[in-house]
């Protein structure tokens, strides 16, 4: 599969920014070209937002970030690009413009993507001269956590640039979806403009405030929305008779007169103001970079709760999230690839995660495992155990397991595990991991662990190749010149 070597972004705002954080954190190098006298400093926000949201988001290794550049000049900018996303103003003429003068001075291969919400891309490669190379690519925002991207061609665009944006976006962790025929505002801004219009009329006619219209969205159907869509889950409500019994039951009352989707509400002066008041009282005096990162966390959360839904293979946005986990770990990315024998391998690297913050305000006991579990991964994979190994049938199993808490991890904390064998035989691998707070420096938990060599298979342990032991024996034997940790061999209660 082909990826993006190189890309360009022209505009850098709420959009356009990310992408530009999605590709820099794919490893991918970006060239900006935005007139606006502050989009440094915008960009530079929304990069730092995305870097914490990854840091939330997977403990897969990530590529070595991107190099960002900033260009005077159009030209300048898409020099070498061969993925371009325009980001500008959702004008017509405006877009139509850049578009044109971006196809002038491409690189003949580079595919062409613009970021609009809903101008048609037949409309939009008028006058371009390689109109083939033109597709709306439309994404959500944010762009760096949320991975749909809607691909809508137009008359003259061809299969081949669907087909080759398509394939290019799944290695930066987005799923491309094929809109089949352009239409304004495409597929999810229709279903949004129906929700929308139909929301500013609850608000006109007082039935409700800005706010409960939210919690009603966000208590209720939002939560089923964000693992199952709209036909799924009316599947479901339609009981062991499925969809044709739903539609039967309740499709006549779409006949009924309770919506006001085809009238246009009046956005007058009073409306607005109305809008305007109660969504300031609903942020309550949080700034716009505030909620943007609780929204994050939030989203964080929830694609963490899907990647390990139906039992472990994730579902919906999950199964895309573990997906490109593994591609990262496959891929290596920053993985070490040599260790300094004089002390333990420094291997795994986060940050302490909402989603993993119990009722103390404290990371919660499981999260404790799952980062020693990382941490027996990352040494797995730096002694060949990694995906294409396993895939064979065989691997490590942990076999026993004793943590200690010994401090605090706290919502946000930076924290990273270290790794010293203890010793290695041709079935067994005992290890000892410890848990520290990266800015004290000080051990928050630690986990010893003993793991065999198993070939599933077979059912049973197994030796391990000469291949794998030659790599854990090396490093044991540097690991046997360390102090031995404080807490080997101990047992629940005992006694220091």
């Amino acid at each position: 599969m082909t990826g993006i070597n190189k890309a360009a972004c022209i505009g850098g705002g709420v959009i356009g920014g990310g992408w530009i954080a999605r590709f820099l954190l794919a490893g991918i190098d970006v060239n900006v070209f935005d007139p606006h006298p502050e989009a440094s400093r915008i960009v530079g926000e929304v990069l730092a937002n995305a870097e914490k949201a990854y840091a939330m988001l997977t403990g897969a290794p990530l590529p070595p970030r991107g190099r960002l550049t900033f260009c005077t000049t159009l030209e300048e900018a898409v020099a070498g690009a061969d993925w371009i996303q325009e980001s500008v103003p959702e004008r017509l003429d405006l877009k139509r413009g850049v578009l044109t003068e971006i196809d002038a001075v491409a690189r003949p291969d580079a595919l062409i993507g613009s970021s609009t919400s809903g101008l048609l891309p037949t409309d939009l490669q008028r006058d371009m001269k390689h109109p083939q190379r033109l597709f709306v690519a439309h994404p959500y925002n944010p762009v760096y956590l949320l991975p749909l991207v809607e691909i809508v061609g137009g008359e003259k665009t061809s299969a081949a640039t669907i087909q080759a944006a398509m394939e290019r976006l799944a290695p930066i962790g987005m799923k491309g979806v094929h809109i089949a025929k352009e239409i304004e505002a495409f597929v999810g801004d229709r279903l949004l403009e129906a929700l929308w219009r139909e929301a500013l009329w609850l608000i006109h006619d007082d039935i409700c405030t800005v706010e409960t219209l939210d919690d009603v969205i966000r208590y209720s159907f939002g939560l089923r929305w964000a693992q199952m869509g709209l036909f799924q889950t009316y599947r479901i409500a339609g009981g062991e008779a499925g969809m044709r019994h739903f539609l039967a039951q309740f499709g006549p009352c779409l006949a009924w007169p309770w919506t006001k989707l085809t009238d246009v509400v009046d956005l007058d002066d009073a409306l607005i103001e109305k809008i305007g008041r109660q969504s300031d009282e609903q942020a309550a005096g949080l700034s716009i970079r505030e909620l943007e990162r609780i929204r994050d966390e939030n989203l964080v959360g929830i694609l963490q709760a899907l990647k390990g839904g139906h039992d472990g293979k994730g579902w919906g946005a999950g199964r895309l999230l573990k997906d490109f986990e593994q591609s990262l770990w496959a891929a290596g990315g920053r993985a070490t690839t040599s260790f300094d024998p004089s002390k333990p391998l420094k291997l795994v690297e986060t940050k302490v995660d909402p989603a993993w913050v119990d009722y103390n305000g404290h990371m919660t006991e499981h999260r404790y495992l799952q980062v020693f579990g990382d941490t027996s991964d990352a040494l797995l994979r730096l002694i060949g155990v990694d995906l294409a190994y396993v895939e064979t049938g065989r691997s490590y199993y942990t076999v026993e397991t004793h943590i200690r808490h010994l401090g605090e991890a706290k919502l946000g904390q930076t924290i990273h595990s270290t790794c010293q064998i203890l010793g290695v035989d041709e079935k067994r691998l005992h290890v000892f991991h410890t848990l520290y707070d990266t800015g004290a420096g000080e051990a928050l938990a630690t986990a010893e662990h003993m793991l065999l060599h198993v070939d599933s298979k077979a059912g049973k342990a197994t030796p391990a190749p000469a291949v794998i032991l030659d790599k854990v024996k090396a490093i044991a034997e540097a690991h046997a010149n360390l102090v031995a940790p404080e807490g080997i061999g101990r047992h629940v209660g005992q006694k220091r």
